[in-house]
């Protein structure tokens, strides 16, 4: 979750091997799904994958617009090893265009960022340093978002969570609260293994940081006087997380510490530099998600890792995921967030199964 009304304290207001979605779907993970398979030739794999959008239920919004968006751009910059899959979570006023600038510019600057390697452009420059490039393009991002006329991101942004496979390689950058895990068969079990780090000031490291560029860090309850506001002990399940606030003003009351947009914030800490993981595919890698954080505010990393497990068609996961977690959040409160899920099945090119096929006989 974001701030006090969602990310921050204002209310939340396809050809060629490209997919882009900015919501759809219904209540319950039905509809909205998408299908697709990519080759990668180079590492002898073949992905096959599948996206869902649902709107958020918000009674006293009706109507309102999704804030989610995500991007498929398999062959990537033209290189058949190259597949970027990438999800995008807006909040404030403008969530839902900041979540697009940033869905639509961030393939064209992680090229550049290529290009300004020496490369041209092309998808060798990002095999060969893909941290840096996912680094210069959502920094990049950022600053054009601040510039663009058609965006207000004063007190709105975006969450950024992408994946990209490189041939046998797998580069993750995130920016905020959505998530990327991978399932991976380990000790006679599909296990999840984090591929990005939820960037709030839960995170000791992240609350230190902002903490030094000025801000505050309480919940809600503490700057309203209810709480002890030296007191550190947030509870990750009562509902009123640490946020971050400027010292002389109720703004911005974040959940995240980095994020796209939310230029009101930068001035307290909040950051568009990306945190950037990679793994090597092994056998044991079966598949991985990347989603917003509809999908993780009441599901476990792991919960969802088993959810996957179950369902060999990427299509079923996505529905049964999306299912869950808009039931729970019913639960909890009266309305649910957007939930964007894009579901990763990693097969051998030689027979189409998962690599690990004799451990994992239910992903044929």
């Amino acid at each position: 979750m974001g701030c006090a009304h969602g990310k921050c304290c204002l209310p939340r207001g396809g050809a060629d091997g490209q997919g882009r979605g900015a919501g759809g779907g219904l209540p319950g993970g039905r509809g909205g799904a998408t299908l697709g398979r990519a080759a990668v030739p180079g590492a002898d794999l073949v992905l096959e994958y599948a996206t869902l959008t649902v709107d958020g239920l918000y009674p006293d919004s009706p109507g309102r617009e999704s804030q989610d968006a995500y991007l498929v751009a398999t062959r990537f910059a033209g290189d058949p090893d190259l597949h970027l899959f990438a999800v995008f979570d807006g909040h404030g006023a403008s969530g839902t265009a900041c979540a697009g600038f940033a869905r639509d510019a961030l393939p064209r600057l992680l090229l550049a960022a290529a290009a300004g390697d020496g490369d041209g452009g092309s998808g060798s420059g990002l095999a060969a340093d893909p941290a840096a490039a996912f680094r210069e393009a959502m920094v990049g991002v950022n600053t054009e978002m601040h510039a663009a006329a058609a965006v207000d991101d004063s007190m709105s942004g975006t969450t950024a969570v992408a994946a990209l496979v490189a041939g046998g390689a797998l580069h993750v950058a995130n920016v905020g609260d959505s998530r990327a895990v991978a399932g991976v068969w380990r000790d006679g079990r599909v296990a999840c293994e984090e591929l990005s780090w939820d960037q709030t000031p839960f995170r000791a490291d992240e609350r230190a940081r902002v903490k030094a560029c000025g801000a505050r860090v309480m919940s809600v309850e503490q700057v309203e006087g209810v709480r002890d506001p030296d007191a550190e002990g947030w509870l990750a399940d009562e509902g009123d997380p640490p946020r971050v606030w400027a010292r002389d003003g109720l703004y911005p009351g974040t959940a995240f510490t980095r994020s796209l947009g939310d230029l009101a914030a930068e001035g307290v800490g909040v950051i568009a530099d990306p945190e950037v993981k990679s793994v090597e595919i092994s056998p044991s890698h079966l598949f991985f998600v990347v989603a917003s954080d509809g999908v993780f505010e009441f599901l476990s990393s792991q919960e969802v890792v088993d959810m996957v497990a179950m369902h060999p068609d990427p299509q079923d996961a996505c529905s049964a995921i999306a299912a869950e977690s808009y039931k729970l959040w019913l639960e909890h409160e009266n309305r649910t967030d957007d939930i964007t899920i894009i579901i990763v099945h990693i097969r051998d090119a030689q027979n189409g199964a998962t690599k690990r096929t004799a451990a994992a006989p239910g992903h044929q």
